[in-house]
């Protein structure tokens, strides 16, 4: 009988969430990324001499989230193969190395390398491991469980913004980096220690898995599982529709990240502090949106949980567009951030759901990019409409419209592949 920490597996896999959620915790600090941008501005431009705006002190932020998706699709192949417990180990140390070295960068180009593209490698390794951990733990519960592990990384920046204020009116910034340098390394290596795969044909008492898509499983490939193999999930359809669906919920969502303060200011016109005050409780809506979003998952089926989704954007888009008053913008962007944080819980449970569990490290990495893309997409599309226009209110139509597309899409193309559009919902959860 399989145990975890002395425990029945089906009670001890819970501790696994529990670890991944406070690792995820200590790698969302990226999100706290703003707090550090003016410190890190003044220290190279008055200790070091060098003359930085704060835009370009952002730049670290785009390039860790780049990285971040790209390293977990090279990664994912090692998760079976060496195990999730050194595979997280190994993106913890690189996480911690990132922020350390970030210590010691005596320009912009070094923090770029060390904290964006170390780092941000280390988060994605560690990332895809947690994700395959909860979804081959909990085949009864999967979205639960992959949105109930993301809570950490969604609510990580109401406390990590917090600490490291904290900690800058104290230390400079150069000390603060090397603080959370060692509090995340230690962090993720002690915690990822208990992490494992469950054994070969484990299952939930009482849980009957649904048929799998692809044929049985080989000997050579995937002992044990069934599923597609990331070459030919990407000869179907319905990756396709999932990862543009994934992209528009990012985009929007990350879009509303970039522009939440601004918007309030500029357009809505209340005061600064308020504004930052609200981005605290608008991180609350992107942490709880991972699990809210995730049992819905388990409930509903990928397709129509991404239909809400998408629904709930277009509304609080076009409503914000309209009437841009300050009830209408605090309640848009807990949806558009509570948005940002449905789809890292939506997209795996699909992938999962979709093409199954065979190969599933390295289909979720693909799929993942995704986020990469929105990362890039959302804040210029937010910036280009500013240009043009001069005002960021410009930019709703236009996440409104993708939205209303993205129902188009999810509803003509996430499905198992094979399925019609029409398929039964027994159909479309197996």
């Amino acid at each position: 009988m399989a145990k975890i920490a002395g425990m029945d597996a089906e009670r001890g896999r819970w501790l696994l969430i529990a670890s991944a959620v406070i690792i995820n915790l200590a790698m969302g600090s990226i999100y706290a990324w703003s707090v550090f941008v003016d410190p890190l501005a003044g220290h190279y431009t008055e200790a070091l001499g060098q003359a930085v705006s704060a835009n370009q002190v952002l730049l670290p932020f785009s390039i860790f989230l780049v990285c971040f998706a790209v390293a977990m699709p090279l990664a994912g192949r090692y998760i079976e193969a060496c195990g999730p417990r050194a595979v997280a180990m190994l993106g913890g140390v690189l996480t911690g190395a990132g922020w350390l070295l970030a210590s010691m960068a005596t320009s912009l180009a070094m923090l770029y390398v060390v904290y964006g593209v170390i780092g941000g490698a280390g988060v994605g390794v560690t990332y895809g491991a947690l994700l395959t951990v909860a979804a081959r733990w909990f085949p009864d519960r999967r979205g639960t469980a992959m949105g109930l592990t993301l809570l950490g990384f969604g609510a990580s920046p109401v406390l990590m913004a917090t600490i490291a204020g904290r900690l800058l009116a104290q230390f400079d910034v150069m000390a603060v980096f090397r603080i959370f340098g060692v509090a995340i390394l230690a962090t993720i290596v002690l915690l990822s220690l208990p992490l494992a795969l469950p054994p070969p044909g484990w299952r939930p008492a009482g849980h009957a898995p649904p048929p799998a898509p692809g044929p049985e499983p080989g000997p050579a490939a995937c002992p044990a599982l069934h599923g597609l193999t990331r070459s030919e999930m990407l000869r179907t359809s319905s990756f396709y529709g999932l990862w543009i669906c994934f992209f528009i919920g990012c985009v929007a969502g990350l879009m509303a990240i970039s522009i939440a303060i601004p918007v309030g200011t500029e357009i809505v016109g209340i005061e600064a502090g308020f504004a930052t005050l609200l981005v605290g409780l608008f991180a609350i809506f992107n942490g709880g949106g991972r699990p809210l979003f995730g049992a819905l998952t388990d409930r509903f089926t990928p397709r129509n949980t991404a239909i809400l989704s998408f629904a709930l954007i277009t509304l609080a888009s076009l409503t914000l567009w309209r009437v841009p008053t300050t009830p209408v913008y605090i309640i848009a962007f807990a949806i558009l951030w509570g948005s940002l944080g449905a789809w890292p819980a939506i997209a795996p449970t699909s992938t999962a759901a979709f093409f199954g569990m065979c190969d599933y490290p390295r289909c979720y990495g693909v799929v993942y990019l995704a986020y990469g893309a929105g990362a890039l997409a959302g804040p210029m599309l937010a910036g280009s409409v500013r240009t043009a226009t001069g005002s960021y209110l410009g930019v709703f139509p236009y996440v409104a419209a993708l939205a209303a597309a993205g129902i188009v899409i999810a509803h003509l193309l996430m499905h198992p592949p094979g399925k019609e559009a029409g398929t039964t919902e027994e159909a479309e959860t197996a």
